[in-house]
């Protein structure tokens, strides 16, 4: 797998145009959107919806084709500073055939949305080496129950040109589980676990060779986990990891109220005990990156160091840069 050069694109200016495409999921409630847009508005900022935004095709938001003319046409409109997925759910990998990459590496912009949206962002890595963003999505952004917390360090996250620092962590529950001891610096590359193993095989499949691996996800329990963890082991991806970085996991654990499988018998902690720690380098987590009641906005691409005697996450480099 070929490595494209480092891209970065500028911090969205006060009164700058987002741009939303549709990738994914339709939406439900047309209001999830206007929600957004008035978010966004409120604060000095235009939205500028792609043409296709409100399609529905079955659970995505029209054909391949449009969504992803959707995301080209966004890094093509010069009006446009920051790239917002609409949603997620599913069906972003529909799109990367029909995504005009050119267009991207040319125009690099903050490109921000999480779950689904991990295909966009590893195809994107792949073909243009753009910085993207594990962040909120529009119709996100503007929920009754998204916190300022989410809402504040997306905005840090997004207009600023220097280094993040030390990654916060949950304010409801600091705790954060190391494996290993040391620190170690590197890129900080990943997503959403079932999406990064659906797209083993693919050109642009996530190359994790020297670089801090982070992963999350929802909804998954312990076998689920264990099955990624298995297939990537199986492929050779995690023999040259140097760092690992794991969300909170949302509504992963058998103790988390589930019903559906074998409580009791292996937790999370075993599985990642079982498949990462024997790897040798050092390991958190219980950070809030992914589906939980808190998202901090990670930027992927860029150089971080993990700490697992103190149980940090720093971010040493800058995403965005200006001219």
């Amino acid at each position: 797998m070929t490595q494209q050069a480092k891209l970065k694109g500028k911090p969205l200016p006060q009164g700058g145009t987002v741009g939303v495409p549709a990738p994914a999921f339709a939406f439900h409630n047309r209001s999830e959107i206007l929600r957004g847009v008035e978010w966004w508005d409120q604060r000095g900022y235009k939205v500028k919806l792609a043409e296709g935004i409100y399609e529905r095709k079955g659970y995505v938001a029209g054909d391949p084709k449009t969504r992803a003319n959707g995301i080209t046409a966004m890094f093509a409109d010069p009006e446009v500073d920051l790239v917002m997925c609409s949603d997620a759910g599913f069906g972003s990998a529909h799109t990367i055939p029909y995504i005009d990459f050119d267009v991207i590496r040319d125009n690099p912009k903050p490109f921000v949305g999480y779950s689904d949206i991990t295909s966009l962002h590893t195809s994107i890595r792949h073909y243009t080496g753009l910085v993207t963003f594990v962040g909120p999505l529009l119709c996100d952004i503007a929920h009754k129950e998204t916190k300022p917390f989410t809402q504040e360090r997306f905005l840090r996250a997004v207009t600023s040109d220097e280094p993040l620092g030390d990654m916060p962590r949950n304010p409801e529950d600091g705790y954060i589980r190391c494996f290993n001891s040391g620190s170690v610096t590197g890129e900080i590359v990943g997503g959403c676990l079932w999406l990064l193993t659906q797209n083993i095989g693919t050109p642009w499949q996530i190359d994790l060779d020297g670089k801090v691996f982070f992963f999350e996800d929802v909804d998954s329990p312990p076998w689920y986990i264990d099955g990624h963890l298995t297939q990537m082991k199986h492929a050779g991806m995690l023999e040259n990891v140097v760092g690992v970085v794991i969300s909170e996991m949302a509504r992963c654990d058998w103790k988390q109220g589930r019903a559906d499988g074998w409580p009791g018998l292996t937790s999370l902690e075993d599985v990642f005990e079982e498949h990462l720690e024997p790897l040798g380098v050092p390991i958190v987590y219980g950070f809030p990156l992914g589906h939980g009641d808190y998202l901090a906005t990670t930027p992927l691409g860029v150089e971080v160091t993990v700490d697992a005697d103190k149980g940090s996450l720093t971010f040493n480099e800058p995403a965005l840069q200006r001219d």
